[in-house]
């Protein structure tokens, strides 16, 4: 089969070099039985403890704090299973792609119903922010194969900064207990929604991230049309 090069991958987050030395060195002591696919489903694992801790949080606040071990734990899977391979010089770039990118997605489905399903945000907002990040995912993949370009952060953030600013909202909501108690009746379609503070938070994230991903596309769009224009009739 034709060897295929891995694509670039683009990393300009706030703390991606501290974050990129200490994972080469948490790689580099990983015992020889861990496997960087072991890696991948410890990640999943995290976004199963971040679901579950989501949803018991409607019983006793303090269950956010097992959500946000969840988030070290989908950390250290997703972030170290690449990093175990490059440092071992095991990297598979067909099988590798495929199986970190696919999980990635169940991953991320997982936690947004989780939190869906916590007092932080109501389902409708937190699947809103689904969609619109799985758009902006199926984007990057796209833009992986054709311009051989992994483009893994907007704005100087990535999903270890995204990760740490969660954390950070699920303390404020366990130590500021009127957060949980701030919101607003919204009627949409006759549909009437209960919003509270972090709603609104999580709308305009969810529209930000439309928005980049509508400007990527139409971008692309107009490159892909110059270097591949339509051909002329005979």
């Amino acid at each position: 089969m034709e060897e295929r090069k891995q694509s670039q991958r683009i990393l300009t987050s706030i703390l991606n070099g501290p974050e990129r030395k200490l994972l080469v060195y948490l790689a580099g002591k990983m015992p020889k039985w861990v496997t960087s696919d072991m890696l991948t489903f410890v990640g999943t694992l995290g976004a199963i403890i971040i679901a579950v801790g989501y949803a018991l949080s409607n019983y006793n606040l303090n269950w956010l704090w097992l959500a946000s071990f969840g988030f070290l734990v989908n950390w250290y899977g997703d972030s170290l299973d690449g990093s175990l391979a490059r440092v071992r010089n095991k990297q598979r770039p067909l099988y590798g792609f495929f199986l970190d990118h696919t999980v990635d997605c169940l991953n991320e489905t997982i936690m947004f119903i989780g939190v869906g399903l916590s007092p932080l945000l109501n389902i409708t907002t937190s699947l809103f922010v689904l969609v619109t990040y799985l758009l902006l995912s199926v984007y990057v993949y796209i833009a992986a194969h054709l311009k051989n370009e992994f483009k893994l952060t907007y704005a100087g953030l990535g999903p270890t900064e995204f990760r740490i600013i969660v954390v950070i909202v699920n303390t404020l909501f366990i130590f500021i207990k009127p957060l949980s108690e701030i919101f607003t009746e919204v009627t949409l379609l006759g549909t009437t929604m209960r919003l509270g503070i972090f709603d609104f938070i999580g709308l305009a994230i969810g529209l930000i991230i439309f928005m980049m991903f509508f400007v990527s596309v139409i971008k692309d769009a107009r490159y892909f049309a110059k270097i591949d224009p339509l051909k002329k009739d005979e």
